[in-house]
């Protein structure tokens, strides 16, 4: 019973300070002005708007929030804006939603036979995945809440656990439209792998509903168009129902991508930190996985095909769960607890992005005082024009925008109340020409006023009239 109390109190710890050092660390990133519009910039306005009982209306999308994504998990955040609003609940809930899979996964492992010492470098393992990091430092993603969900659900599911697997399920679909596919695919393993038929029934059903209603009702009503994600398999399709059919009418073009040298990259990325532990015959609970899988190797983005974004998190916990699979029937190239740790900090060190805190990280301290200064000068909640990674900075207002050059249209000023433009760092715009000719055409506008420059920061304010 002792050794009991001390390996969930190791667990507890584990988690915890895993949580300090992922808040630590995205905080860090996001004060050095490093964090962007896409997506913390976009969740931070939506949270502060439906805490202020105001329309969830990103400006930097352009419609509701619910035509992105469906993500109605995020409403309960507002809770938390409602005590002190700041973009930081986002960059915590995220971090503690992160750390906490390491809890249901020490009880998978136990819960399939393993030791103590086992489960405890499985959670050790699932914490030092290098996605958990590296994810936790890019902006702020909904899904990330569905993590520790999904290794939970599965759990509920081998113990019998009905009313916590529905609601789980539940929320996971809340958490990101496209999250509907993981728990058909999940569905699918626990009913005819697992043979449990009631779990795998309701997930089948929950995720195929889910997705038709999300993606055929609730998106393109709050949005007034397609899935945004389709664009990146327009090779296949201009819709979901479009590219779904030609997945299956055009067999080779999804095999050219399928067998190709970028998607064995992918793969080998995915399966290095784990490799030691997964074995041909345990590899059921990826099924799963399939779903996320197909996407990212499908997509157009390569930024779907790393271990930096968060489209392969929902690829992770049945990794995990098939690894805790190999352990239990004595397989694997690894099984002592110092081994298995020591290949984790290993793959840790060689993938994990810590390093961008002392490379890109540090490009634009230079005029970090400048900026801070002119941001504090923004006083009231009027539409502000500022750059990408400004704008998660002053996002708690109706209306924000962020410059960029990628459209080649004219940038109207008139809209705005404040325009804040850092023409040394002119990140969304990476054209320093382009931010230096928006500088001199503003200081030649009768509507705007020059109230603060340093370091090459500008901030004007519209005239009163």
């Amino acid at each position: 019973m002792k050794k009991q109390l001390f390996q969930l109190g190791i667990i507890g710890w584990m988690t915890g300070i895993s949580a300090l050092v992922l808040f630590a660390c995205s905080s860090i990133r996001h004060t050095l002005y490093q964090s962007g519009v896409l997506d913390l910039g976009i969740y931070d306005q939506v949270v502060y708007l439906i805490s202020q009982g105001q329309p969830p209306i990103s400006s930097f999308l352009g419609f509701h929030h619910m035509g992105n994504h469906a993500a109605w998990a995020v409403y309960p955040l507002a809770l938390l804006y409602k005590i002190y609003p700041s973009a930081y609940w986002l960059l915590a809930v995220q971090a503690v939603s992160l750390a906490l899979g390491a809890v249901p996964t020490y009880y998978l492992a136990l819960q399939a036979g393993l030791k103590e010492s086992q489960a405890v470098a499985m959670a050790a393992v699932y914490l030092l995945y290098p996605l958990i990091f590296n994810v936790n430092l890019f902006e702020f993603h909904p899904e990330v809440m569905a993590i520790p969900v999904f290794l939970g659900v599965v759990l509920a599911a081998r113990l019998g656990k009905i009313v916590w697997f529905c609601l789980g399920t539940i929320f996971i679909l809340g958490c990101k439209a496209v999250l509907s596919l993981t728990v058909t695919a999940m569905g699918f393993w626990l009913l005819v792998f697992e043979r449990r038929r009631f779990y795998g029934t309701f997930a089948l059903i929950a995720g195929i509903s889910w997705f038709l209603i999300a993606s055929q009702v609730i998106i393109p009503f709050f949005s007034n168009s397609e899935v945004a994600a389709v664009s990146r398999y327009s090779y296949l399709g201009d819709s979901v129902i479009a590219i779904a059919s030609n997945l299956v009418l055009k067999p080779n073009i999804v095999l050219e991508r399928v067998f190709s040298l970028k998607t064995l990259e992918y793969l080998a990325l995915l399966v290095a930190p784990l490799i030691w532990g997964l074995t041909p015959k345990h590899l059921t609970p990826l099924v799963s996985a399939i779903p996320a899988l197909v996407l990212n190797i499908l997509s157009d983005k390569p930024a779907q095909r790393d271990l930096i974004h968060q489209y392969s998190l929902p690829i992770l916990p049945f990794l995990i769960v098939a690894v805790i699979a190999s352990l239990a029937a004595d397989k694997g190239w690894l099984r002592t607890r110092r081994a298995i740790i020591l290949w984790a900090l290993l793959a840790f060190m060689v993938l994990g992005k810590y390093g961008y805190f002392w490379s890109r990280y540090l490009r634009t301290v230079d005029n970090w005082q400048a900026t801070t200064e002119a941001i504090a000068q923004v006083q009231t909640k009027g539409p502000v024009l500022t750059t990408h990674s400004i704008a998660p900075h002053l996002s708690h207002r109706p209306m924000i925008q962020f410059v960029d050059d990628i459209s080649g249209q004219p940038v109207s000023f008139t809209p705005f109340d404040y325009i804040l433009l850092n023409v040394r760092h002119p990140d969304g715009t990476r054209n320093p020409e382009f931010a230096a000719n928006l500088v001199n055409q503003l200081k030649n506008n009768q509507l705007f006023q020059l109230v603060y420059q340093r370091d090459d920061v500008y901030l004007f304010v519209k005239q009163s009239q």
